[in-house]
């Protein structure tokens, strides 16, 4: 992988653990020579995340919606900020520029972010590692959510498998460079639901 778009929070959680460990993840990109692509703000998991790589002289693109850029949020020293019109148009270009996907801990927008590219790689339109940085066990309710998901018979296992998580960025950078994404099937029947 050249290039991780990472999702995270705006603001810094209840944990310095969370603060912590974005700031290690970009430091690791960095090291393995792995550009950032992120959201583009200076505030909370999302600058901290930025700092790491940018300390350790590694490159970070930010992809910023113009009504974002406005609240005077942006990060000030990326080596690239591209900015768009939408939230839409931004979630694409991390997409198209990315080679893969962490979430570090976030909320609402995190959780979104996270899904729709888990979904996007479920009908196949990309074959791209997804995964959790699982600090502090932040994400094992997630992890028991999809565990029930296949349970109920929602998911398929193989689906369920392409979400990685690791509670240390080492091991998940590992695994996301040892993922192969599951086949797609031409077109979805009842069964594949």
């Amino acid at each position: 992988m050249k290039s991780v778009c990472v999702f995270c929070g705006s603001s810094m959680g209840n944990s310095p653990l969370y603060a912590g460990a974005a700031y290690e993840l970009g430091r690791l990109l960095a090291e393995n020579n792995i550009r950032l692509i992120y959201g583009g703000a200076k505030v909370g998991l999302m600058g901290k995340v930025a700092d790491g790589v940018l300390k350790q002289g590694g490159k970070v693109t930010g992809v910023l919606p113009t009504f974002l850029a406005g609240k005077e949020i942006a990060h000030a020293s990326l080596t690239e900020l591209i900015l768009v019109e939408s939230m839409h148009e931004r979630k694409m270009k991390m997409s198209e520029l990315a080679d893969g996907f962490i979430a570090l801990p976030g909320g609402m927008g995190t959780m979104e972010e996270l899904c729709e590219i888990l979904t996007w790689s479920q009908l196949g339109l990309h074959g791209k590692p997804a995964g959790v940085l699982n600090v502090n066990g932040y994400y094992d309710f997630l992890l028991q959510l999809f565990q029930k998901m296949v349970e109920e018979g929602f998911l398929r296992e193989k689906h369920h498998q392409m979400l990685l998580h690791a509670d240390k960025a080492e091991v998940l950078l590992t695994q996301m460079n040892a993922y192969q994404a599951p086949a797609v099937e031409k077109w979805l029947t009842n069964r594949d639901t």
